[in-house]
């Protein structure tokens, strides 16, 4: 409890506070404008440095070492360079904005999935595949409504988690490099995802990464999306999905999600061609629609607003302790 309060009153944790309030607000409007992501360029990247180290002809064992001297040789001459840049900062806040916001994901992925729903209702089945391509790893060529109506809920609750959550709270707690860091890790995994058969192995490192860093914040939202079903059947859910609480993937989320809107989410999909068996979750309720990406989207904003307000209510009691 005296570490609780230690951090509370601590001058750090309000003025951190309010700057991740702020760049979110900052990031949310700049993307009703701005599509294009900062990091884009550090996702091309690694796709090239794939294509030079990964070689088929290796064994396991050898793809394995070269993925994670990868993550190494790309990751810690980045840090080095950001480190050694802070010291020549004069205006401290201004660095910080800067790095969170470059680790913040984008806010467009309600519009985006909104967008969807709407072709989908309208049968223009290529232009919600259009759509929604850009923020899947699975191939959308030969997907249906119903397919595209389940990728779109998935993708919606897994990047607000780690684009959104995972970052403001490495951000809360580390600081922004830290959030930085997590971020950079996190577009290697989405560029060297072992459910594509040539990052099997490759992959395998940078997976185990990230899962283990999103687990506790991850947790939190998954938390935060049961109080939504208050008032359907929580305790019944909670006992549902609370042998997933300790395991390492975001099945939870995926689970959560799919009792609050009655749907089966996850199952088959295709990576590069070769389709891929997930676990599926809520199996006995019907196929999601293009409304429930609608009802998925509300459900995600509310968890997501109340995070917001929690650490706003957070950042007051530690300014108000602190003076």
């Amino acid at each position: 409890m005296e570490n609780l309060s230690n951090i509370l009153t601590s001058p750090h944790f309000y003025s951190a506070a309010f700057m991740l309030l702020l760049v979110m607000a900052l990031k949310a409007g700049i993307g009703q404008f701005v599509t294009q992501q900062p990091l884009a360029f550090f996702n091309f990247y690694c796709q090239r440095l794939a294509d030079k180290v990964n070689k088929p002809s290796n064994s396991a064992r050898q793809q394995n070492i070269s993925g994670l001297i990868a993550i190494i040789v790309t990751l810690v001459p980045l840090l080095i360079i950001l480190w050694l840049f802070e010291a020549f900062i004069e205006v401290y806040w201004l660095w910080n904005a800067l790095l969170l916001y470059l680790a913040l994901g984008s806010f467009g992925l309600t519009k985006t999935s909104k967008t969807v729903a709407r072709e989908l209702v309208a049968n223009n089945n290529y232009q919600a595949k259009q759509k929604v391509a850009p923020f899947l790893l699975r191939s959308t060529e030969q997907l249906s409504p119903l397919g595209i109506s389940k990728a779109c809920i998935e993708t919606q609750v897994l990047r607000s988690s780690q684009l959104l959550v995972c970052v403001g709270f490495y951000y809360l707690v580390f600081g922004p490099l830290a959030a930085l860091t997590f971020r950079l890790l996190l577009e290697m995994h989405y560029a060297w995802n072992i459910k594509r058969r040539r990052f099997i192995y490759f992959g395998a490192a940078i997976n185990h990464i990230v899962k283990l860093l999103q687990w506790l914040p991850s947790r939190l939202f998954s938390l935060v999306l049961l109080l939504g079903t208050v008032g359907q059947n929580t305790l019944l859910y909670w006992r549902l999905i609370r042998g997933k609480f300790f395991q390492t993937d975001n099945g939870i989320l995926l689970h959560v999600l799919a009792l609050g809107l009655a749907v089966k989410l996850s199952g088959v999909a295709l990576y590069d061609g070769d389709k891929v068996r997930k676990t599926s979750f809520n199996d006995s309720a019907r196929q999601p629609q293009a409304t429930d990406i609608i009802h998925a989207s509300k459900r995600i904003n509310y968890a997501l607003y109340l995070l917001t307000l929690m650490v706003l209510l957070l950042a007051i009691i530690s300014y108000t302790a602190a003076s």
